[in-house]
């Protein structure tokens, strides 16, 4: 609750007013993603400081990021302040296209549940992008506050990544359009990695860089050096086109195989590429796990001797600051990143004790592993600095901000 303070014939008057917060998130715990945890602690943090009158509206999807587990979720929940909708998946599933038919379900979803409804602010984080799309088009409806968080860039994406001529002769610049329309119908804009910045130099509003953070769960185990027989690389995370493991994990994994075991988990579109080249190279030296829940998650950081990080060799993904440096950052494991742009010129600041490789480089990879000496890793002044609460905490001060500064130009 905000209090308005309106000056009428010399007469102070004050107005207790009610918030209504809208929160777009394709992701939202418990689901498993870097979005659904940034998205669920922001929404912990508005609700913790505005009134009980007030309301903070999540509206976000059911489970979907991964399909070999999917959390079980209401579809409605009410707690204080804090209402959460998810919608829920497609019935009907068509190959090529779940990603598309899914966005739709959301979309029409998000329209028939704002039907009618009245808000101070619209937040959406583009966990997919054309929610920030889909954002854009509320806002203009209603001319409230838009906050934007942007988390990737989809046109470089699919410019890297599409191999079709006629693809890329239609969709990118139809993609183009719908990022340059959203990002202008932004009242304040916020980028999760500053190698963004450029990409969007034509918008003249407000920008903040609030990164994804550490959460608390990762600091809450303690993590050493290990006396494995064989040493433990793992990976976790989302195995696509973005990361390519495919191109580095099989043969290094071979070449490694004496010393080394891999355990690479997760789930995506390119892990059938994945088992296939380890088949094809007789690799058994890498464990191919389904993706697991944070508590589980940290065991494996304990038992690793490196924690591993890779990006695709793509102009795309040489802006993009991957979630993952975050939680790695929280350990004291040594981080093996083939990592090229903005994520290696971050990891060289912060992370400085990070062992690098030009990605997709086997035998660089190979060459960094063998000859890294063991010693004792501090991650003190990281871990305070890029603790996730607060990052959120700077996050929702900004946002709360938006909605002052807008009943003072409108009082």
């Amino acid at each position: 609750m905000i209090t308005l303070l309106i000056v009428k014939n010399n007469h102070y008057f004050i107005i207790p007013t009610t918030l209504k917060l809208l929160i777009l998130s394709f992701y939202y715990e418990p689901d498993l993603s870097a979005c659904s945890f940034r998205s669920t602690a922001l929404v912990e943090s508005l609700s913790k400081k505005l009134s009980k009158d007030d309301c903070v509206e999540v509206i976000t999807m059911m489970p979907n990021r991964y399909k070999t587990l999917r959390n079980p979720a209401l579809s409605f929940e009410e707690n204080g302040n804090k209402k959460i909708h998810r919608i829920a998946l497609p019935k009907f599933q068509v190959r090529y296209f779940n990603q598309a038919l899914t966005f739709i379900n959301y979309w029409v979803g998000v329209k028939r549940l704002i039907k009618n409804q009245k808000y101070d602010l619209l937040f959406v984080t583009s966990g997919r992008f054309f929610s920030a799309f889909l954002g854009a088009t509320i806002a203009n409806t209603t001319k409230i506050p838009f906050y934007l968080d942007i988390r990737d860039i989809l046109s470089d994406g699919v410019s890297d990544v599409a191999k079709s001529k006629t693809v890329k002769f239609f969709l990118i610049p139809f993609i183009k359009w719908a990022e340059k329309f959203s990002i202008l119908s932004a009242t304040h804009l916020n980028l999760v990695s500053e190698g963004f910045k450029d990409s969007f130099s034509f918008y003249e509003g407000e920008i903040t860089f609030f990164t994804n953070g550490i959460d608390e769960k990762f600091l809450e185990k303690k993590y050493g050096i290990n006396q494995n027989k064989f040493k433990i690389i793992t990976y976790a995370g989302n195995i696509g086109e973005g990361q390519g493991l495919e191109k580095i994990i099989p043969e290094a994994a071979k070449t490694l195989k004496d010393t080394f075991v891999f355990n690479i988990i997760g789930d995506g579109r390119t892990k059938c590429r994945l088992i296939k080249k380890l088949v094809d190279l007789q690799v058994d030296n890498v464990n191919i796990i389904n993706p697991i829940n944070r508590n589980e998650l940290t065991k494996y950081y304990q038992e690793s001797d490196f924690l591993f990080l890779h990006l695709n060799d793509y102009e795309a993904f040489k802006k993009v600051l991957p979630s993952k440096i975050f939680e790695y950052g929280a350990t004291e494991k040594p981080i093996i990143a083939g990592v090229d742009g903005y994520a290696r010129k971050f990891m060289q600041e912060h992370l400085k004790d990070t062992l690098f490789f030009e990605p997709s480089n086997v035998e660089e990879f190979v060459e960094a592993l063998k000859n890294y000496q063991p010693h004792i890793i501090s991650r003190e002044d990281f871990i305070v600095k890029f603790n996730r609460e607060t990052i959120i905490d700077k996050m929702t001060d900004s946002i709360l901000a938006l909605i002052s500064s807008k009943n003072d130009k409108n009082p």
